[in-house]
C-alpha cells in the first residue's frame, strides 16, 4: 500500500462518516417531529423539520453523486448544531410542566449522534454540541448545574482521548507504510543487482534495456565476454580467490565503458556490456578497452599479497537491429565462440566473421 492508497482509505472513511453523521440527524429529527401528543401541525419544531431537509438533501446528493466533491464536516456540524439549539430552545417554550428532564434527554440526543458519527473527528464533535450544550445551560438556569456538565465532560473527555490517540495511530500507520514502500523499492533494486559484482543481474538488465529501445532511437551493440579458462583458475587458486576475480573484473568493465553504458553479470564467468547511442568504431574502441583494462589487473593472491594473479577475456560483439536484442545476444554469443576458438584474449565483431549467420535483418 502507497501512501496515496492510504489517503484514499481515510477519504472514503470520512465520506462514510458525514453520510452516517445525516443519516442520525434525519432519523433523530424525524422522531422529534413524531405527533405522541396529538396531531396539531402547529406544535410540530421547524428547527426540526430543517434538520430533516438539510440533511436529507446533502444525503441525497452525496448518495447520487460519489464523485462529488465532499462538504467540510466541521461547517455541517456547526450547522445542525445550532438547528438542534433551536429546537431545543422550541420545545422548552411549548413545555407547562417542566420536570428537570427534558433538558437533560436532549443533550443526550444530540451527544447520541455524535458519539456514533463523529467519534474519530474532535472538532465536528464539539462543534456539533457547542450550541446545544450552551443552549441547555442557558435555559437551565443553574438547577441541574452538575448533572449537565457531567453530562458534557465525560464524553468530552473520553472523546478527546480517543482522538489523541487516534491521531498517534494515523502517524504510525503512516510512518510505516512510508518505510515499507522504502524497503519494498529497496528490495526491488537489490533483485536487479548481482550480489557478488554489484553488476546488473538479467532482470536489471531487461529492465534497462526496455527504457533504452523505446527512449533512445540511435544505434546499439551487445558485447559479450568471457573470462579466459576460469575454470582452471578456480581450480588452481580456489573460489573465493575465483569471486575476488570476477569482482575485479567487474569494476574494471565498469570503469572502462561511460555512464550510460549497461554493465551485466549474464553468467558465471560471463559479462554483458549494452553500449547505447554508439557506432560501430567507437564500439569496438570501448570494447579495446575493456579488454586492456582486465589484462591490466593485478589481482592479489589471498595467501600472499606481494603475488599477483591475471586474467584475460574474449569478447564478441555485435549490432542491435530493429530493436531485437535476442538476436544481437546470438550474433555476439557466435563472435565470443570463435574469438575463444582463435586463442583467446581477444575481441571479434560479429561482422567480420568468416561466414555470416542467416539473419531476417537488412543490414543496409
Amino acid at each position: 500500500m502507497k501512501l496515496q492508497s492510504y489517503d484514499a482509505l481515510k477519504h472514503s472513511k470520512y465520506r462514510l462518516s458525514l453520510m452516517l453523521f445525516l443519516f442520525l440527524n434525519v432519523a433523530v429529527a424525524l422522531f422529534c417531529l413524531l405527533p405522541f401528543t396529538g396531531s396539531d401541525i402547529a406544535n410540530q419544531s421547524l428547527p426540526a423539520l430543517l434538520v430533516v431537509v438539510f440533511s436529507a438533501t446533502l444525503l441525497a446528493l452525496l448518495v447520487s453523486m460519489p464523485k462529488k466533491q465532499l462538504p467540510l464536516l466541521n461547517p455541517v456540524a456547526f450547522l445542525l448544531g445550532g438547528l438542534w439549539a433551536w429546537h431545543i430552545n422550541y420545545r422548552y417554550q411549548q413545555i407547562f410542566f417542566y420536570d428537570g428532564s427534558f433538558l437533560i434527554i436532549s443533550l443526550l440526543s444530540v451527544f447520541f449522534i455524535s458519539a456514533i458519527a463523529l467519534s474519530d473527528y474532535l472538532p465536528a464533535f464539539c462543534l456539533h454540541i457547542a450550541p446545544p450544550v450552551l443552549t441547555v445551560l442557558l435555559l437551565d438556569d443553574g438547577q441541574h448545574l452538575l448533572m449537565i456538565l457531567f453530562t458534557i465532560t465525560l464524553p468530552l473527555i473520553g472523546f478527546s482521548l480517543h482522538h489523541l490517540m487516534r491521531r498517534r495511530f494515523d502517524h504510525f500507520t503512516r510512518r510505516l507504510v512510508s518505510q515499507l514502500y522504502e524497503e519494498r523499492e529497496n528490495f526491488s533494486d537489490l533483485s536487479m543487482l548481482d550480489p557478488l559484482t554489484g553488476l546488473y543481474n538479467r532482470r536489471g538488465l531487461k529492465n534497462r534495456l526496455d527504457a533504452i529501445l523505446e527512449n533512445h532511437a540511435g544505434s546499439h551493440f551487445v558485447l559479450l565476454l568471457d573470462i579466459d579458462h576460469f575454470k582452471a583458475y578456480n581450480d588452481h587458486y580456489g573460489h573465493a580467490m575465483g569471486d575476488q576475480a570476477l569482482a575485479r573484473v567487474s569494476a574494471a568493465i565498469r570503469d572502462a565503458v561511460r555512464s550510460r553504458d549497461v554493465v551485466t553479470r549474464y553468467g558465471g564467468e560471463e559479462f554483458l556490456v549494452l553500449m547505447t547511442n554508439v557506432n560501430a568504431s567507437i564500439a569496438m574502441k570501448l570494447a579495446e578497452r575493456i579488454r586492456q583494462y582486465v589484462v591490466n589487473l593485478d589481482i592479489p593472491h589471498r595467501f600472499n599479497q606481494e603475488v599477483s594473479t591475471h586474467v584475460t577475456i574474449s569478447a564478441g560483439i555485435a549490432p542491435i537491429f530493429a530493436d531485437d536484442f535476442d538476436q544481437a545476444v546470438a550474433n555476439a554469443d557466435r563472435a565470443l565462440y570463435v574469438a575463444k576458438n582463435q586463442g583467446r584474449n581477444t575481441i571479434l565483431a560479429w561482422e567480420d566473421l568468416p561466414t555470416l549467420p542467416q539473419v531476417s535483418h537488412d543490414l543496409a
